[in-house]
């Protein structure tokens, strides 16, 4: 079987550190492996419209930004396919079959969406499309033959409807739809980063994210206001590392090289929380350490995405021709669907 791999982002806003190491980090991995058949990046742009219908401009804009930052950080178009949701008409009519297969109560039932309408506070107000993103999900896994799906924790609720609808469908019609596989991140830090005042996820919304195109001043000043343990007041103090925002982005980003470089008292992470803990170590030092592994991360993306930015067309043309690219492989599955329901009418005169 040919590995196929999907993945993408709704474009609500400019990419984050969480999405670099929760995602993209994967990402970039699994192409300079090699080791897959066909790789699909999407800009979920239709999917963003459910919860921003009142302001599609804002979607709009932020389907260059996603693209910039995807091409700044290294995903590369002759090995990827980036393309725009809305581009392939496909999956809107494949999602609309799938919505008969898919009883209300269980769409209310999948966790993440029951969370991401709690989230936004549409409590009887959510708006069908965003209830139905399960299905459309699914619709776009499904068009691709996507077997092989890289998500965070969070959004493995999605990945099991998705698997439930192609076995009803098969059930139903006829093996026809490839069944996927939710591959998650290897550790909690890359699966969920958490915000930089520790008190949830890194989320737009929230305002608590290091963009990828932040600049090196900004950066260090989100850094050196982050939470860290109230209670170490004075350096000599005992400090906490569970829950300390600054040790939980060092769990994410710290590199084997990054004591020597930056910080060269000391030998790994283990060796710079037991000082913590034990007192004498003050969190300017270890924001400051933080602050330089993130600006030499940091540092290339935001170089190339400025030179990427004077060439929007550039971008948009790279982002056509992947759309071009997904139509023809969404449509050649459509057709299958089609066939396997028996609704394909013009095949069979």
């Amino acid at each position: 079987m040919k590995k196929i791999i999907l993945t993408g982002d709704r474009p609500t806003g400019k990419l984050h550190v969480g999405h670099y190491i929760g995602s993209i980090k994967s990402r970039l991995e699994l192409q300079n492996s090699e080791n897959y058949d066909e790789f699909y990046v999407m800009i979920a742009d239709a999917q963003a419209l459910t919860d921003n219908a009142g302001n599609v401009q804002k979607v709009k804009e932020n389907i260059l930004e996603v693209a910039l930052d995807y091409l700044s950080c290294g995903l590369d178009p002759k090995k990827v396919c980036l393309f725009i949701q809305s581009e392939v008409p496909a999956l809107t009519e494949i999602s609309f079959y799938y919505m008969n297969l898919v009883t209300l109560s269980r769409l209310k039932r999948n966790p993440t969406v029951k969370e991401e309408i709690k989230l936004r506070g549409f409590e009887e107000s959510v708006p069908v499309g965003f209830l139905t993103y399960p299905i459309s999900q699914t619709a776009d896994i499904t068009a691709f033959e996507a077997n092989i799906i890289p998500v965070g924790d969070d959004q493995k609720p999605m990945i099991e409807q998705a698997r439930e609808i192609v076995r009803s469908f098969n059930t139903t019609y006829g093996e026809t739809l490839v069944m996927p596989e939710a591959v998650v991140p290897k550790s909690k830090s890359q699966s969920r980063l958490v915000g930089t005042d520790g008190k949830g996820k890194m989320s737009k919304s929230l305002g608590n994210c290091i963009y990828l195109s932040d600049s090196e001043d900004t950066v260090k000043q989100k850094i050196m206001n982050m939470y860290t343990d109230p209670n170490h007041i004075k350096i000599t103090d005992p400090g906490q590392i569970e829950g300390n925002v600054v040790f939980e982005y060092l769990d994410a980003f710290v590199k084997d090289d990054s004591f020597e470089k930056y910080l060269p008292e000391y030998k790994n992470l283990d060796e710079l929380k037991a000082h913590y803990k034990r007192g004498g170590l003050g969190d300017v030092k270890i924001k400051l350490f933080l602050n330089n592994i993130l600006q030499e991360i940091l540092r290339p993306i935001r170089e190339k995405r400025e030179a990427l930015a004077k060439d929007p067309q550039k971008v948009y043309k790279i982002l056509f021709e992947g759309s071009d690219k997904a139509n023809i492989k969404a449509n050649k599955t459509l057709a299958k669907i089609k066939n396997a329901m028996g609704i394909n009418y013009r095949a069979n005169i």
